[in-house]
């Protein structure tokens, strides 16, 4: 009788980071895979019979047909444990300072290093007892993983039961069994690492309405577009705009208790100044190291271009593992627009039809499973949670028209857009006040109104100004500013001291660099003050020259890096210095009439 060999899986045809393999009729979709004899990861993304197309997330040089292909029968996963925070990752979740470590500074092909370190000791506390009946999600004990940082030991999503045993407060690895549940399959040991895998979003009980703000300390955006805690914003701009160093901006001083900062195809340069600079900034809250709350994934234009495609979905399932937590995340995606063509590149090898502009008619579902894995929501334990998601986009010479940026507006509610005229004239951050947007004030408002009772009026006010400046600017590039009534001319002048005063916040002001809620509605008030003083004044018959030539006027300026956000009361001494001359002036104005009269 003669039997049928089923023949080894080996690779056939190489083309760039895509190879197709035979003898793969046991593989599934997404399947991990290791190729040749450095054990290249790779994902098997289409199956045809016999034959399977994978996507190889490590350099394919010198790689041959024939080829081995090894299936591991796993889905591509992330560790989850104790040791992510703090920690620097590629795009497949490998530990940069771990592969240096091992091999120096180049990541040699095939490199495997464990993601998290299992000989390490972590003093494990139990939160739970003998007899416990515990679900998906509840905590059963916690460890300090750093001095902003209480991680949670979850029980896995897909258990439930009665806990028989649970091990005493003490010190052990990632792997030791620190309690056993008793579920209807039967025993399952439960430890303080899990897998998960990252194209597969986690569970949880049901979304919330955003109430909360994310603060960031920037004023326009805080005060005028801010972003909800479970919102997704998109920083949109072309070359030189300041989209990293507004993305570095949100990272360092939002007060989200976690921060996912994905470096996705951005330059070298780039994601070494987030590299170096990171561990030596100071969270503003706390005193402490930021890098203590903060996970940092590295994946270059100069790396796989496969990994950069899966460096996005391993940020956003580490953001939503500490979001089971019951804790806010923030995650930081720099650039979307290098991770599309990331995808265009690989639709391109895989010989799928091109879409618009060559990018594959997946591109808006493929943006939509990123944004939406966002969100306020209640965990499985109960508690309540959010990811907050803000993605780059870097549209070919600053056109917002382009595929990228028009199907990214599509998924999220708040839009910053950079400006290329604002950059150039040093206006930072260049987010521009009338093309931007922001869907979540009025959900934020209830927020703003417990501090702040003004809020909505002073933001409505500002941005009505900065709309009637605009107007008129058009009238002064025809005929001028002088044919302007001062009424009009006021106008222009108060636009000009929110520019400079408020919008414009410099990074490197210690002052300036972060400013609470309270100073901004408070030099925001302050300008508005003076608005209304100088329109009263105009009225009462005061040339603007005197209007603008108070003393104080150029305090109201400097008030933004003169005053810290603990001189709050110097900023109402301010505003009554201000009340004072222009009484003064009024009365000034006043008795000359009177005396001609």
């Amino acid at each position: 009788m003669n039997v049928t060999q089923r023949a080894e899986p080996c690779a056939t045809r190489i083309s760039g980071p895509i190879i197709t393999a035979t003898g793969m009729s046991g593989a599934q979709m997404y399947e991990v895979v290791q190729v040749g004899e450095l054990g290249l990861v790779g994902e098997v993304v289409r199956i045809i019979g016999d034959l399977a197309t994978i996507q190889v997330y490590e350099d394919t040089t010198m790689l041959k047909p024939g080829a081995k292909v090894l299936c591991t029968g796993a889905p591509l996963s992330v560790s989850l444990g104790p040791g992510l925070v703090g920690n620097i990752y590629d795009g497949i979740q490998r530990p940069l300072p771990g592969i240096e470590a091992k091999s120096g500074a180049w990541i040699r092909r095939g490199e495997k290093v464990e993601a998290l370190d299992n000989a390490r000791r972590w003093t494990f506390e139990p939160l739970a007892a003998k007899g416990d009946t515990v679900g998906p999600g509840q905590v059963i004990g916690q460890v300090v993983e750093t001095p902003l940082v209480t991680h949670r030991i979850m029980v896995p999503p897909d258990v439930s039961g009665s806990v028989l045993s649970i091990v005493g407060k003490g010190d052990y690895t990632l792997l030791d069994p620190v309690a056993v549940i008793g579920t209807p399959e039967g025993e399952r040991e439960v430890t303080m690492l899990q897998r998960w895998p990252v194209r597969q979003p986690r569970p949880i009980r049901e979304r919330l309405r955003i109430a909360d703000p994310l603060i960031t300390g920037q004023r326009i955006i805080d005060t005028f577009f801010p972003l909800g805690k479970g919102g997704a914003a998109a920083i949109p701009g072309g070359f030189g705009t300041g989209k990293t160093i507004t993305q570095h901006q949100l990272a360092k001083w939002s007060d989200a208790e976690i921060i996912v900062f994905i470096g996705c195809g951005e330059r070298g340069n780039e994601m070494t100044e987030v590299l170096r600079e990171f561990p030596e900034l100071e969270d503003p809250r706390s005193g402490r190291p930021l890098m203590e709350r903060t996970i940092l994934i590295a994946n270059t234009s100069n790396m796989p271009v496969a990994a950069r495609e899966v460096s996005i979905y391993t940020g956003i399932t580490l953001a939503e593992y500490y979001r089971d937590m019951g804790l806010s995340v923030a995650v930081f995606a720099d650039s979307t627009s290098r991770w599309a063509e990331a995808l265009r590149e690989l639709a391109a090898r895989l010989e799928e039809m091109p879409a618009e502009e060559g990018f594959p008619a997946s591109l808006p579902t493929r943006l939509a499973q990123f944004y939406e894995r966002g969100g306020a929501v209640t965990t499985l334990a109960g508690d309540r949670a959010s990811v907050s998601i803000v993605g780059a986009v870097s549209p070919p010479g600053g056109d917002f028209s382009e595929p990228v940026t028009q199907h990214t507006r599509r998924f999220i509610r708040c839009f910053w857009a950079l400006d290329t005229e604002l950059a150039n004239a040093r206006h930072y951050p260049s987010i521009h006040w009338l093309r931007s947007y922001s869907e979540y004030a009025e959900d934020v408002k209830g927020w703003w109104e417990g501090s702040c009772p003004d809020w909505e009026d002073l933001r409505t006010e500002a941005l009505t100004l900065l709309q009637r400046e605009e107007r008129l600017q058009q009238i002064v590039k025809l005929v001028g500013p002088d044919v302007l009534p001062d009424s009009q001319r006021l106008i222009l002048f108060i636009a000009e001291i929110f520019k400079d005063g408020f919008l414009a916040q410099s990074a490197f002001d210690e002052n300036d660099m972060y400013c609470s809620p309270e100073k901004q509605v408070a030099l925001l008030r302050l300008i508005l003050t003076l608005y209304h003083r100088g329109r009263d004044l105009i009225q009462e018959g005061v040339p603007l020259a005197k209007v603008t030539g108070m003393e104080c006027v150029s305090e109201v300026l400097r008030a933004k890096a003169a005053l810290s956000n603990k001189e709050l009361h110097k900023v109402e001494e301010l505003a009554k210095r201000l009340a004072e001359e222009a009484g003064e002036l009024e009365r000034q104005y006043m008795k000359g009439a009177a005396c001609y009269e």
